[in-house]
């Protein structure tokens, strides 16, 4: 494992950005059409780039004044060739119009990257949190 080189990072801030400006095309921009994503939220999996956009479209519309900051923490990588896989641990953190704190929830996030074009574009992402043995609930905060 290494520190994420510059190019990998920009995909994490182009995440970042996009989440916060709730720009969809940006959002769906760094995914290859045959993403395959794993996500915490009702649906067992979403294929295909459409079924993503329709997901961060209806998320970023839910939010209505609302805009959500995203910390990504602990970051590593490795890469083979044109391959990357990048772990992580991500905190949403919603904030009002006028920037007060709402709410927060982190995520455990594992994304797969391939290199095309000279872009790197996620291919796979995964996100997940542990679940309390005793109560069967899911633990969105670290700590």
């Amino acid at each position: 494992m290494r520190v994420l080189d510059t190019a990998l990072l920009q995909v994490l801030e182009a995440y970042r950005a996009a989440v916060y400006a709730k720009d969809v095309d940006a959002f769906v921009a760094l995914y290859d059409e045959n993403v395959r994503v794993f996500d915490m939220w009702g649906i067992w999996s979403h294929s295909g780039i459409g079924a993503w956009r329709a997901v961060a479209a209806g998320w970023f519309d839910s939010l209505g004044s609302e805009r959500v900051l995203v910390e990504f923490g602990d970051a590593q990588v490795n890469v083979a060739q044109d391959l990357a896989v990048v772990h992580v641990f991500v905190v949403y953190r919603a904030v009002s119009a006028k920037g007060a704190n709402l709410r927060s929830m982190t995520n455990r996030m594992t994304l797969a990257l391939k290199q095309a074009a000279g872009a790197w574009k996620i291919v796979h992402e995964h996100t997940s949190a542990p679940v309390d043995h005793e109560t069967a609930k899911v633990i969105l905060s670290k700590g």
